[in-house]
């Protein structure tokens, strides 16, 4: 019998407020789970604006501890709608020490696990070091009672050695909560290579690895508060793709959008039959100990 996973993605805007973020954010969780949906995924930081475009100390602010507020609403509510339910939080977890963490509640509202963002950008309007300690979990998937998710956070998304390891550790699902948009001085078709290559990375992740992908992006207008750009748009273009690459559902880049689709787990075994990529990785010939194999370090190596 096929294993068909009822799956809700919401692509949204966000405003400053944290509560108000947080009830509208209820209600269109609400909508799926009454369509039948048994996982849900946030888009990445969903709770605020994303920060990170300023360095700013003040909004160490938004941070809480996990356990804390933020993860007693929303594990109450996966509790009510007896949810699969994937979030994105900025923990703090000591004075000074702050992560970009994925957390993920099971149906009766206890928290199966976290996942802090591994990987941390450092770009104009993506800020992300000032804010966030690399993760210390390392990429281990998250057991549910709807299976086990390989939860990773946008920039995760680049690099195929995460996909991988999750993949190796039996990860059903890979799962990316993302923030990524386009900077108003790049042409039209600078911004539609860079979000090609978003999609066609995480499409790639799913082909490689035998395994359906699910993608949540922010979208609208986020300004910079410094006024130094102008801001970012979220492209939005949330997606499901299946264990070949195939495109199963894709939101728009313009506007909020709640999406359900069926995943059929059970596919992935029949794909990786057919393409047996595990089986014939030489992992006797692989070394990505180093950064770089420049001259030097090959013959050291």
């Amino acid at each position: 019998m096929n294993r068909i996973l009822k799956t809700g993605l919401i692509q949204t805007s966000a405003t400053d407020n944290v509560k108000t973020n947080q009830k509208h954010l209820e209600t269109q969780i609400r909508s799926l789970a009454a369509a039948g949906a048994e996982l849900v995924v946030l888009q990445e930081l969903h709770d605020s604006l994303y920060f990170c475009q300023t360095e700013n100390v003040a909004l160490f602010d938004l941070a809480e501890p996990i356990p804390g507020t933020s993860t007693d609403f929303y594990g109450e509510l996966a509790a009510k709608l007896q949810i699969v339910l994937v979030t994105s939080l900025f923990e703090k977890r000591a004075p000074g020490l702050y992560h970009n963490t994925a957390v993920v509640f099971d149906k009766d509202g206890s928290i199966a696990g976290k996942y802090r963002k591994m990987h941390i950008p450092d770009d104009p309007a993506y800020y992300e070091k000032f804010y966030f300690t690399p993760g210390d979990l390392g990429f281990k998937p998250i057991q549910t009672s709807v299976g086990k998710l390989g939860v990773l956070v946008c920039w995760d998304q680049w690099y195929p050695e995460a996909a991988r390891m999750m993949a190796l550790q039996g990860a059903e699902i890979l799962i990316y909560p993302t923030a990524i948009g386009w900077e108003s001085s790049d042409t039209v078709e600078e911004k539609e290579r860079q979000q090609n290559a978003w999609e066609i990375s995480q499409r790639a992740h799913a082909v490689a690895n035998g395994l359906p992908v699910v993608s949540v992006n922010r979208v609208g207008l986020e300004k910079d508060p410094s006024g130094q750009t102008n801001g970012i748009q979220f492209w939005g273009h949330s997606f499901v793709a299946g264990p070949q690459g195939e495109l199963l559902v894709v939101a728009s880049s313009a506007e909020e959008k709640s999406l359900l689709v069926d995943i059929d787990l059970t596919r992935s075994e029949n794909v990786r039959r057919w393409w047996p990529f595990l089986r014939d990785r030489r992992i006797d010939a692989y070394d990505l100990s180093k950064r770089y194999l420049d001259e030097d370090s090959s013959e050291k190596a």
